[in-house]
């Protein structure tokens, strides 16, 4: 095999069970350490061109593997006390439900409440067409459709930390915004 050719052919059958130990030493679920494992065979199918061969599959597979870790554990500490509350939304490109996760959950919905949810959907969408378009691009991407870091790092062309950097700015703008607008 070249040195810059993969085969996803054979990965579940070469590297799935040391994908599964290094990753259920990490997580300690193993369903979780499943999904982790699907999740990397399929970011790794999407990015094969980024491979060069520099190093092992196995070793480029891990290095996925890792970052889908990292992110399972941002994402489930950043969830940590915080309840969730359903936001309805119209624009002029779409409409539909967000999950936002930093809204006390209300016990009881009122037509009040329903209200206010299609108001702060439109507070949201308005101030997110405020930003500049990259940076609302992306915040869109990963705050509301839910894209993982690494696809949207490769789309943009970017590095995870000016990713972070991006996101950083955009939540603290839409925060002014909202402040303004909404509150």
């Amino acid at each position: 095999m070249a040195t810059n050719q993969i085969d996803p052919t054979k990965w579940v059958d070469q590297y799935s069970d040391y994908l599964f130990n290094y990753t259920i030493a990490r997580v300690n679920d193993r369903e979780v350490a499943q999904d982790l494992i699907s999740e990397t065979f399929l970011a790794g199918l999407k990015s094969m061109k980024n491979f060069k061969g520099e190093a092992t599959e196995r070793t480029w597979l891990i290095s996925i593997l890792k970052r889908k870790i990292i992110d399972h554990y941002r994402k489930s500490n950043s969830k940590k006390g915080k309840a969730e509350v359903l936001i309805n939304y119209k624009d002029e490109e779409s409409e539909g439900d967000w999950l936002e996760e930093r809204v006390a959950d209300p016990f009881d919905k009122t037509a009040e409440d329903s209200i206010q949810n299609v108001e702060l959907g439109e507070a949201i969408f308005n101030c997110l067409g405020k930003l500049p378009e990259k940076q609302a691009r992306i915040f869109k991407m990963k705050t509301i459709d839910d894209f993982d870091t690494e696809a949207i790092c490769n789309e943009f062309d970017i590095t995870p930390s000016n990713f972070w950097v991006i996101i950083h700015r955009a939540r603290t703008a839409m925060a002014s915004c909202m402040e303004k607008d909404w509150l």
